[in-house]
């Protein structure tokens, strides 16, 4: 009896181990049972936690005024938790100055913000250039043009990305892509590369690519083209009477270029274009910014507009009405660039904006997003850098320099 019990004992065994080795080939060889490992998404998992001000803050860049790091800039970082801050020439007096500010804003940002700040500047060389006198300049993109040598605009890119990286900062809204196609053009002129949409397109996008191997972030301008206007932004609003087509074949070539090479952001300029938009400026208008650049250019990186406190925006529109609706027509950052109680009541309007649902909170999730990862891109922090080597800066500016001068 003992052996027959042994017996069935040891095959009831047999059948149990057979069934558990079956089951588990079937577990581990069938697609639907495979146990599915979810990565997590840190940066969205951030974009959650974070808040509805912390959110709208992100979709701003600011500056100040004096070259210290005043009560406006800090209430903007503590209270606002702006995503971005831009230093203009009356900001900055020398390199160390230049660093000191630099590191007093990002230690502000480090003690208030889990996010690390876009710390950008007007770098392109000529005569829009912010860097203080104690360091080399560099000549005029009208001056490379003429060169058209793509490896010597390489090289321009990565010595200002060097000097701009010497210095604090993350962000150059360089290089100008506007092909300098009328000669009655009062703000853009020797800031292009030329009239030939192959010899911008070219240029530009080799000195981007000169910026982005120093870890700054280029921010191209001024989409859909400024060469064409005969008005300065700065001081009223240039109407363009161009097309489409026109701007397909044109203008916008050195934009698509620069897409399909993988740029980063883009600045939306300040420019009615009445055949494509009859109300609203390319900074303001859904038709440029969601028609053309996202869906027909296929562009789903960070857009930011040109400073919203521009006499083209300023004598048109209030400064409210202007960063809504840019915001709700495509831009995921906006310029506000000077005047403290401005930069209050945009961020307010926005907030409104979003409660009202004027903006979805969708919208602003993607924006969020795109902002969150061209800094997680860039491993962007508020890292302090101790000393500003300005001999180092010069002797790459100088050779540069010397290559320019053959």
């Amino acid at each position: 009896m003992k052996k027959i019990i042994l017996a069935i004992f040891v095959v009831l065994s047999l059948v149990v181990l057979k069934s558990n080795i079956s089951q588990e080939d079937v577990e581990f060889s069938s697609h639907d049972k495979v146990p599915k490992i979810e990565v997590k998404d840190k940066i969205r998992e951030k974009l959650e936690s974070m808040s509805l001000d912390e959110k709208i803050g992100q979709l701003i860049t600011v500056g100040f005024e004096g070259n210290t790091a005043n009560e406006d800039i800090k209430s903007m970082i503590t209270d606002y938790h702006v995503g971005g801050v831009i230093l203009f020439k009356n900001n900055i007096v020398n390199p160390k100055q230049t660093l000191s500010l630099v590191n007093d804003i990002k230690s502000t940002n480090n003690k208030n913000n889990k996010t690390p700040l876009f710390i950008s500047v007007d770098e392109e060389g000529g005569r829009v250039s912010r860097m203080p006198k104690e360091l080399l300049k560099l000549p005029t993109n009208k001056v490379i043009g003429a060169k058209d040598n793509p490896k010597l605009s390489l090289e321009i890119g990565n010595a200002i990305g060097f000097e701009l990286k010497s210095l604090g900062f993350n962000m150059d809204f360089a290089p100008v892509l506007d092909i300098n196609s009328n000669p009655k053009n009062p703000v853009i002129g020797d800031r292009s590369f030329g009239n030939n949409k192959e010899v911008v397109s070219r240029l530009g996008i080799t000195t981007m690519n000169g910026l982005q191997m120093q870890n700054i972030i280029s921010v191209v301008k001024h989409f859909p083209g400024h060469g064409d206007t005969s008005v300065d932004s700065h001081l009223g609003l240039p109407v363009v009477e161009n097309d489409i087509d026109r701007l397909k074949r044109y203008e916008l070539v050195p934009f698509q270029k620069a897409i399909n090479e993988d740029v980063d952001a883009v600045m939306v300029t300040h420019i009615l274009f009445p055949k494509i938009d009859k109300q609203y400026p390319a900074s303001m208008s859904d038709k440029i910014i969601k028609n053309i650049l996202r869906n027909d250019m296929k562009f789903d990186g960070v857009v930011m507009s040109d400073d919203m406190e521009m006499g083209a925006i300023t004598k048109n529109y209030g400064i409210e009405k202007a960063v809504v609706r840019s915001i709700k027509s495509g831009s995921d950052m906006v310029l506000v660039c000077h005047k403290y109680d401005n930069q209050v009541r945009a961020i307010k309007a926005l907030k409104q904006a979003v409660k009202d649902k004027v903006i979805s909170m969708k919208q602003i999730d993607e924006s969020v997003m795109r902002i969150l990862r061209l800094k997680d891109k860039y491993k962007l922090s508020d890292k302090t850098i101790k000393d500003v080597h300005i001999d180092e800066i010069n002797a790459k500016l100088q050779k540069v320099l010397h290559e320019i001068s053959k």
